[in-house]
């Protein structure tokens, strides 16, 4: 079975290419919901993220994201305490989805994680692929896609990987220039590489 990472920072076009590969019949998994998933219904990660963080469930006993957040984004180390929380949380959860779509015979799996490199998953795949664009090109898909000011848009953008961390990390890279399906084509030339479906349809 063939894992295929895909990364990139938001905005860049991770969901074209995935699409692009759903299509190809690859199944997709996407590792933001499945923490958020496991958010919802893990009962030793919430445990263990309250032990660590302190109150940040809401009246309901379940975790409350906003106050998760106002705790780690004001302090480095308490953010980099729960990557490591999470990241780890994550990797569990997927080595037994994988497990699961081999046994179901499944060929292909794309994994779809901003931090795919910097958490590990990156080691499961045999090949990752970053998507990078523009800023200007991120900034005006984040407005459009969010409904958010330009300025927070950057904000988001910079707080994130720098282009030259994926092309230096990253086996393939495939480059978004706002022309949807130009990159579409070029995304489906490339993930037909990676499957060897040249011989099935030679263009």
């Amino acid at each position: 079975m063939k894992i295929i990472g895909i990364t990139g920072g938001s905005g860049a076009g991770k969901t074209t290419a995935l699409g692009v590969l759903a299509a190809l019949g690859v199944v997709i998994v996407d590792c933001d919901a499945l923490y958020h998933g496991l958010l919802e219904r893990d009962r030793e990660l919430h445990d263990t993220l309250v032990a660590v963080f302190g109150d940040v469930t809401g009246q309901d006993g379940r975790l409350d994201r906003k106050k998760l957040g106002a705790v780690v984004f004001r302090d480095a180390e308490a953010l980099e305490e729960l990557n490591a929380i999470s990241h780890a949380a994550v990797l569990r959860e997927l080595r037994v989805f994988l497990e699961e779509a081999r046994a179901a015979g499944e060929t292909a799996v794309a994994i779809d994680a901003i931090a795919l490199l910097e958490s590990g998953v990156g080691k499961l795949c045999d090949c990752v692929v970053g998507i990078v664009a523009p800023e200007e090109v991120r900034v005006r898909r984040l407005m459009a896609r969010d409904g958010i000011s330009r300025q927070y848009a950057l904000l988001r953008i910079r707080a994130q990987k720098p282009e030259r961390f994926f092309r230096k990390k990253c086996d393939y890279i495939l480059e978004n220039q706002n022309n949807e399906a130009a990159f579409a084509n070029e995304a489906e030339r490339l993930f037909r590489r990676i499957l060897n479906m040249d011989k099935e349809d030679p263009k």
